[in-house]
């Protein structure tokens, strides 16, 4: 099932009045403007790897399955053995996205207002929000697209409970990053709860001094294990269910079947849409509405590799849950 952010309901058919000459109020560069917005808000996109554009709303993508094997040959006239190689399908489904601007007709014709300067960073929030979500926690997620990243760590046994030593969560033998590698994996990045700061901040060593900040009139870097780490502030991060996401980001791919689209309405009802009340009667209020609409897919690969071969257990990322 497609989910929206809101639901436009249109009074008929021959009710809706499109503004014309609404593509020369959303040129092309601004949709390529907001886009590209989008990718570096959301958390996840920004550290994802975009895959190219998708042709359909579902690209088939062959993972190795099956590792070949190499055998030793005994003496001059010994028999070379063969062996084969094998590849799974994944899937990777694009699903729509949408949100609705209402905007006061009055505001539009104030022409020393600059309308797109207060939009499109609200359209970019809104976007990343969403997805970030979704794809981190199986918020809204569509029916259609696999488990979020928490649950497809825990599922695999990739988590990490919160102790009394934090240092020893993260970075020891049985800790986040551990579990990453034993997966056959090396981190690549972190995205953490932005509480964490001041926890890790806290952190020090044997002597009592920070492992975060040497200098405390410079910036912190906040990095674990060579790898940076990442604070989201758009909303979508869940202290409640994670404290911490760490892996190799490679593995988190995600490709675009439509960029961002518009669409202007000046007759219609927006309605809330769990309870069906309406919110907004465009042509009494005298508003005019604009719909953003972006369709995108998302998968992990997961292939096999040499250290972990049983696929329930490998996972290319970790959870560092709450208390």
């Amino acid at each position: 099932m497609r989910k929206k952010l809101i639901n436009l309901q249109q009074f008929g058919a021959d009710d809706i009045i499109d503004r014309s000459g609404a593509d020369a109020l959303i040129p092309e560069q601004i949709s390529r403007e907001i886009i590209q917005g989008v990718t570096e808000d959301s958390t996840v996109l920004s550290v994802g790897r975009r895959l190219p554009n998708m042709a359909s709303n579902r690209t088939v993508m062959p993972v190795l399955d099956m590792l070949p094997v190499a055998y030793f040959v005994n003496g001059d006239t010994g028999t070379k053995q063969t062996t084969k190689m094998m590849w799974d399908k994944k899937r990777i489904y694009a699903e729509e996205i949408a949100v609705i601007v209402p905007i006061p007709e009055a505001v539009l014709d104030d022409a020393d207002y600059d309308i797109w300067g207060e939009v499109r960073p609200r359209l970019v929030e809104a976007f990343g929000k969403v997805i970030d979500g979704a794809i981190m926690f199986d918020v809204d997620k569509p029916s259609n697209w696999r488990d979020g990243v928490v649950t497809t760590a825990t599922t695999a046994g990739a988590t990490v409970a919160t102790t009394g030593d934090m240092y020893k969560d993260i970075m020891g033998t049985g800790g986040v990053i551990a579990k990453i590698e034993k997966s056959g994996y090396m981190p690549t990045g972190h995205i953490a709860d932005i509480s964490m700061r001041a926890e890790l901040r806290e952190l020090v060593d044997g002597n009592s001094r920070p492992l975060f900040k040497s200098d405390i009139q410079g910036s912190t870097q906040y990095s674990l294990d060579g790898n940076s780490m990442m604070f989201p502030r758009n909303g979508a991060f869940d202290a409640t269910k994670a404290r911490m996401i760490s892996g190799d980001f490679s593995q988190l791919v995600y490709a675009i079947r439509q960029d961002i689209t518009f669409k202007m309405f000046d007759q219609g009802i927006i309605q809330d849409p769990a309870t069906g009340e309406i919110i907004y009667n465009l042509m009494q209020n005298d508003m005019v509405a604009m719909r953003a609409v972006m369709r995108l897919g998302w998968e992990i690969p997961n292939p096999i590799n040499s250290l972990e071969k049983d696929k329930t257990k490998r996972c290319p990322f970790s959870v560092y849950l709450p208390a």
